[in-house]
C-alpha cells in the first residue's frame, strides 16, 4: 500500500513537471504565460470631473493656457525589502496625463532630450528635409518657432506613514483534545497615508500663484480561517484566507488628478459655480467639505469676491475638512484645541494653501 502512495506522489510529481521543461518548444518559450486580461483603461474617481472639464471648455470655445509639468519627486525616501521604492517615481507622467484628460495645451518641458539633440543636428545642417536637396533641403531653425508655457505644474510625494490605525480578532475554538478538531477564525484592518504637495507657477515671473497639498488615506484588510481535526488515522488542515490592499501608486494617481481637477477648474473660470460638481459628487469625492460650488479654493484671475471671502472662511475653520473626525485626537493636521484666528478677506493671498 505504501508503494501504491509513493507511486502516486512521484506520477502527481512528473506530470507536474511536464509543464516546464528544459527545452524550448518550436514558438522559442519554454512555456506559455498564464493569464488574459486584456488592457483596459486607468481612471480614478477624478477622471470624469477632468472629462467633464475638457468638454466645457470645448463646448464654450475656451482656450487654456499652456502648461508645463515638471519634475513632481518622491521626497519619501522609502525603500521596500526588496530594495525598489515604494512608492511611484512616475507621478510627473501621471500629471501629464491628467491635464491631457482636462483638455489643457501642454507643452513638453519634462524630457527635452530628443529635441534637444534634433536642435543640434539642425544647427550643424545634419538634418534634411524630405523630397528636397542642396541647401534647400536642410531642417531649418526658425526664431519663435517653440511655443512658451505660461504656467508649470511641479511639487512632490512628502509623507508615508504607516499603520495610522489597526485593529484585529482572532478566536480559536475547540475541544481539550486536539484530535476532535479545532478551529480558527481571524481579520484585521489597517489603515496608512500617502500626502502629497504641488504648486503652480507663473513661468514669466516665478510668482507661485496656487499651492494645493492633500493627503489620501489608504486602508487593507486580511481575513482568514482554517479547521484541523484528525479523523482516524488521517489529519485534515484546512486553511483559507484574503488580503487586499488599496494600490498605493493609485491613490498617488488619485492626489494628482485632485489637484489638476482644481487648477483647471480654476483657468476654465468655472471655480465659483456648479460645473462639473456633480461628477465629483457622483464619485463620492473624499477631499473637500462635501462638495461645494466653491470648493476649488483661491486663484487671483478668477475668484470672485464672493467666492474668495467664502475659501476664507472654510481655511479658518478648523472643522471645514474634518467632518466626521475623531474627537480624542488633537495635535495634528490642524485639530488644536485652541479656537482658529478670524481671518479677514483682504489679507487673501494667492499662494494660500488650501488643503493642509
Amino acid at each position: 500500500m505504501r508503494a501504491l502512495k509513493s507511486l502516486a506522489l512521484l506520477a502527481a510529481t512528473a506530470a507536474l513537471s511536464a509543464c516546464v521543461t528544459p527545452m524550448s518548444g518550436n514558438d522559442g518559450m519554454y512555456a506559455t504565460p498564464i493569464g488574459d486580461a486584456p488592457v483596459t483603461a486607468n481612471p480614478t474617481a477624478y477622471t470624469p470631473a477632468l472629462n467633464c472639464l475638457a468638454d466645457y471648455a470645448r463646448g464654450q470655445n475656451m482656450t487654456a493656457p499652456r502648461i508645463a509639468v515638471g519634475r513632481i519627486i518622491d521626497y519619501t525616501g522609502t525603500v521596500s525589502e526588496e530594495g525598489g521604492r515604494r512608492v511611484t517615481q512616475g507621478a510627473s507622467l501621471m500629471a501629464i496625463s491628467a491635464f491631457a484628460k482636462s483638455g489643457a495645451r501642454l507643452v513638453e518641458r519634462f524630457d527635452t532630450s530628443v529635441t534637444e539633440l534634433e536642435l543640434r543636428y539642425a544647427n550643424n545642417r545634419l538634418i534634411g528635409q524630405e523630397g528636397q536637396g542642396g541647401d534647400e533641403g536642410v531642417r531649418r531653425i526658425f526664431a519663435g518657432q517653440m511655443p512658451g508655457s505660461d504656467y508649470y505644474f511641479v511639487g512632490g510625494i512628502t509623507e508615508l506613514n504607516y499603520n495610522i490605525r489597526s485593529s484585529g480578532v482572532d478566536a480559536q475554538v475547540g475541544h481539550a483534545n486536539a484530535r476532535d478538531g479545532v478551529g480558527n477564525v481571524g481579520g484585521r484592518l489597517y489603515v496608512m497615508n500617502i500626502a502629497m504637495d504641488f504648486r503652480l507657477i507663473d513661468t514669466r515671473t516665478l510668482e507661485v500663484v496656487d499651492v494645493i497639498s492633500y493627503q489620501k488615506q489608504i486602508i487593507g484588510r486580511e481575513l482568514r480561517a482554517g479547521v484541523f481535526s484528525f479523523f482516524d488515522d488521517t489529519m485534515v488542515d484546512i486553511a483559507a484566507g484574503e488580503r487586499a490592499l488599496e494600490p498605493v501608486q493609485l491613490a498617488v494617481r488619485a492626489g494628482v488628478e485632485r489637484a489638476v481637477v482644481e487648477v483647471m477648474s480654476n483657468f476654465y473660470r468655472v471655480s465659483d459655480s456648479s460645473v462639473c460638481q456633480a461628477e465629483l459628487a457622483s464619485e463620492g469625492d473624499p477631499m473637500g467639505p462635501g462638495v461645494t460650488a466653491q470648493a476649488t479654493g483661491a486663484f487671483q484671475t478668477t475668484m470672485t469676491p464672493a467666492s474668495v471671502q467664502i475659501a476664507t472662511q472654510q481655511r479658518a475653520d478648523r472643522d471645514s475638512w474634518h467632518a466626521g473626525r475623531d474627537q480624542n485626537i488633537t495635535g495634528i493636521r490642524g485639530r488644536e484645541e485652541t479656537p482658529a484666528p478670524q481671518t479677514q478677506t483682504a489679507t487673501v493671498t494667492p499662494t494660500a494653501d488650501r488643503r493642509s
